[in-house]
């Protein structure tokens, strides 16, 4: 598989002028165009109103026989689920190079699944399978002047494939899919949300935007586009703040696709938000970028315990005696107090009562008006080790 092709240009604005000047002849027939396309928009939307119900139950049943079965991509001998991200980058790029439609984009994805099901992929051949369903999907509900042609595509592969090769596997992709192309992509289905409910062109994009960070995850490639749509815009609306919307379909596999997605949007694939950080796609990623980053914040404060008081330090008493502990306790100057005396040599002969006396010593104290005792004792202690009454 080639690396991707990565081209800063894809997704720069530019206020260069688009088109050059048209004459009067060309302007003409321009207005007469428009005309058309608003008389046949008028023309579909009366025909959808009195249609809608079969149009969708048609869409359903399109979406139940098009969705790829995960398990068995899981299959695959050489591609792995670590290489889809980099697939789906170079897509990603090269369908904003040739400014395609945003349907387009999904149904590529769909296209290239639904092969990696049914057929074992070599790993070199990856890229041209992409390739490929990219130049299906273009095909079928794209401009004809904006699908790629082959010689363009091989360029940003690295000419790692030849010419014909493009052709062969997009002949075999058709076959293998039965010549079955349509899909209704997630797309298709936020279209319709947005018009039922008049979610503004901000939620628009920034459900877009969460739902092709959908398309790198192996989570979402058997989730219907109709959850997956309902979960973006849900989660579009969370992130922005707007007021929660019940379209009375919600159900439990809506919840599960909403937590999942959600989990998915911390790190989002840099070229992806570089595309939605332009003011053609209202600059979402940097705004969900920091809403993830203050949720992320509001976590770690309440994931910490509140730091206890510190307690005073308290002050020893150097004449105070040690009290009795479990085992060997700090005195003075960190050294160890140890908890009995050791024996020495001179307790050798001694009585039962000698030996208590000596493991248990008492501290000595001076006598008024008895000062050869005190000095007597004292002689007795200092043949204890140093190391041993240093605290004492």
């Amino acid at each position: 598989m080639a690396h991707s092709y990565t081209d800063s240009t894809f997704f720069v604005e530019s206020d260069e002028q688009l088109y050059p000047k048209l004459t009067p002849r060309q302007t003409a027939k321009l207005i007469a165009r428009r005309r058309q396309e608003l008389i046949s928009n008028e023309l579909s939307r009366l025909a959808a109103d009195e249609y809608l119900e079969e149009i969708m139950d048609h869409m359903r049943h399109m979406e139940d026989e098009t969705i790829p079965d995960v398990n068995f991509i899981d299959m695959q001998r050489e591609i792995q689920w670590f290489m889809r991200p980099y697939l789906i980058d170079f897509l990603i790029e090269a369908h904003s190079a040739f400014g395609l439609l945003p349907e387009t984009l999904f149904l590529t994805v769909n296209l290239l699944d639904r092969y990696c099901a049914k057929r074992i992929v070599y790993k070199q051949h990856y890229q041209l399978v992409g390739c490929a369903a990219l130049l299906i999907a273009a095909k079928y509900g794209d401009k004809k002047d904006r699908v790629p042609q082959i010689h363009e595509l091989n360029n940003m592969c690295c000419g790692l494939y030849d010419a014909g090769m493009f052709s062969q596997m997009e002949m075999h992709v058709l076959n293998t899919l039965d010549w079955t192309i349509g899909h209704p992509t997630v797309d298709f289905f936020s279209q319709l949300m947005v018009a039922e409910e008049q979610d503004d062109q901000e939620v628009e994009h920034m459900a877009a935007y969460m739902s092709e960070i959908a398309l790198y995850s192996r989570d979402f490639v058997s989730t219907k586009p109709s959850v997956l749509s309902r979960a973006s815009l849900a989660l579009a609306r969370a992130v922005l703040g707007r007021p929660e919307v019940n379209d009375g379909e919600w159900d439990q596999k809506s919840n599960m696709t909403l937590i999942t997605l959600s989990h998915h949007l911390h790190t989002p694939s840099p070229t992806l938000a570089r595309k939605y950080a332009t003011a053609n796609f209202s600059r979402v990623s940097p705004k969900l970028a920091d809403f993830m980053a203050q949720q992320a914040a509001l976590a770690r404060r309440n994931a910490e315990p509140p730091t206890p008081p510190t307690e005073p330090a308290r002050q020893v008493d150097v004449c105070s005696t040690p009290q009795k502990g479990h085992g060997s306790t700090f005195g003075l100057e960190g050294y160890l107090t140890p908890p009995i005396t050791p024996d020495g040599h001179h307790y050798g002969n001694a009585t039962s009562q000698s030996v208590t006396a000596a493991r248990c010593p008492s501290t000595p104290t001076p006598h008024h008006n008895s000062s050869s005792l005190y000095v007597t004792d004292t002689h007795h202690y200092s043949n204890y080790p140093q190391a041993h009454y240093v605290n004492q």
